[in-house]
Order: structure tokens, then C-alpha cells, then sequence
């Protein structure tokens, strides 16, 4: 599955700490990130990550571009509720895209933290039927 990895100034500790747990699961798939976010997990992890510009360059848009292609199964996008973002309209894009396309969406650790569980016992595997391919 492709999964698009994105946090927050204030949240990419917390996705460090989530991708280093996960790993082990995400080894298994191609991940996607916007810039810093990417750079720090690959880091941190080793994992290989796809990046592209940080959010606020246009990261988050990319990602949303790759959602309306269907080119992308499941965001994990630590948002920082409390700070107001200045490119807060790409981010209600985004969601706003995963709703329109199907996308699960994970937006804080508890519900990442599921999905995870989740793709590791297989549960995301209708993506790939509606999608046409088996990975």
C-alpha cells in the first residue's frame, strides 16, 4: 500500500516516535511524505520515504494530487490543533480529498495507532480489489 506520512512543527516528535513503533509494519509498503516530516523518519527509521516539499511549499497539495489519482491508500497526518497553520486551506483540501476518494485518514497517534493494527492484520486489502491490483 502507499501511505502518505505528514505532521506538524509541533507533531513530528510524535511521528518519529509512531514510525520507529510501526516499522515493522511499515517496511512492508511505500511511504510518502511532505519534506521535514520525510527526512525525519528516514532518519530516524532507516525506512525509505518519498518526499515531497514541505507543506507549506506545497507538500500537502502534492500528496492531495496523489489521492485524486487514487495513487495513494492511507494518510497518517499528525495535525497540531492548537496552532494556527498558514496553509490550513491545503490541509481542509486534503482531508477533504480523502473523504471524496476514500481514504482512511488518521489524524492524531490513537487513530494511527489503529490503522496500523489494522493494515497488519490485512484489513486495507479491499483497497486493492476497488483499486484493481494485488500487491
Amino acid at each position: 500500500m502507499n501511505i502518505a506520512l505528514i505532521a506538524h512543527d509541533k507533531k513530528k516528535q510524535d511521528m518519529i516516535v509512531f514510525t520507529s513503533a510501526y516499522q515493522h509494519i511499515l517496511h512492508h509498503h511505500h511511504l510518502y511524505a511532505t519534506g521535514t516530516t520525510g527526512k525525519l523518519i528516514s532518519e530516524a527509521t532507516g525506512l525509505p520515504v518519498h518526499r515531497f516539499q514541505s507543506g507549506p511549499y506545497g507538500g500537502d497539495q502534492q500528496i492531495g494530487a496523489l489521492v485524486a489519482t487514487k495513487e495513494i491508500d492511507m494518510i497518517i497526518f499528525f495535525r497540531d490543533p492548537l496552532t494556527a497553520q498558514p496553509h490550513e486551506p491545503d490541509v481542509s483540501a486534503l482531508m477533504r480529498l480523502s473523504d471524496v476518494h476514500q481514504i482512511p485518514l488518521a489524524t492524531n497517534m490513537a487513530s494511527g495507532e489503529i490503522m496500523m493494527h489494522g493494515l497488519a492484520r490485512g484489513d486495507f486489502e479491499w483497497r486493492n480489489i476497488v483499486k484493481g491490483k494485488k500487491d
